[in-house]
């Protein structure tokens, strides 16, 4: 495929579109963007004393490789600064184009089926429960030695989806014509599948 074929995949952190949006990315051969690490990015720098505008404005390819952009800080930092227009407005161009190359893209984020590409071919909304999504990030954290409790990890899953949520600009929500996706029965193997099928279902109906 040398057009572009643009796959939105959204949903509520620890849901597991970031995982599914690389696997089918890779199963089909098209470039992968997790948009949360551009909001990451500037999070982190705003962390470094970086006003949160400029930081989104200069923000740079190798800022997407720096360390700790997994962390919980700057995933809370993430939360804060994307709640600002400006910095929204700032980032949707280099989402935007990078969804419309040739030969294929998946974007992962929590706009992106109805903000950065309402026309893509596909559009995925990927959601969980907030107590197994707290639970995931919860082994995740303790895999790396974070110091929390499952109670904790809960309750910041639970504000920020109501940080997300309740935003002014591009609030979390599912496009119309997204399918859904609840992943919170399922393995990462067989949320895997169920995409590729809504994937492979569209991609045939284009011929």
């Amino acid at each position: 495929m040398t057009e572009p074929f643009t796959v939105a995949i959204d949903g509520p952190a620890a849901a597991g579109k970031g995982t599914i949006s690389k696997a089918v990315a890779e199963r089909f051969g098209f470039a992968h963007l997790d948009t949360g690490l551009l909001y990451r990015a500037v999070g982190a720098k705003m962390l470094l004393g970086v006003e949160p505008i400029e930081a989104a404005q200069t923000l740079k390819a190798e800022d997407l490789q720096a360390p700790d952009l997994r962390s919980a800080e700057v995933a809370e930092a993430a939360s804060k600064v994307a709640v600002i227009p400006e910095v929204r407005a700032a980032l949707v161009d280099f989402q935007c184009a990078f969804a419309r190359r040739a030969g294929g893209a998946v974007l992962d984020g929590r706009d992106i089926g109805t903000v950065i590409c309402p026309e893509a071919e596909v559009k995925l909304f990927v959601t969980a429960s907030p107590e197994v999504r707290a639970h995931r990030r919860y082994l995740e954290l303790m895999a790396k030695g974070a110091d929390t409790t499952e109670d904790a990890v809960l309750a910041d899953v639970v504000a920020r989806d109501a940080r997300d949520r309740e935003r002014a600009t591009a609030p979390l929500r599912a496009a119309a014509d997204a399918v859904f996706l609840d992943t919170s029965h399922m393995d990462i193997d067989s949320a895997v599948e169920a995409a590729a099928r809504a994937i492979e279902a569209k991609r045939g109906e284009r011929g």
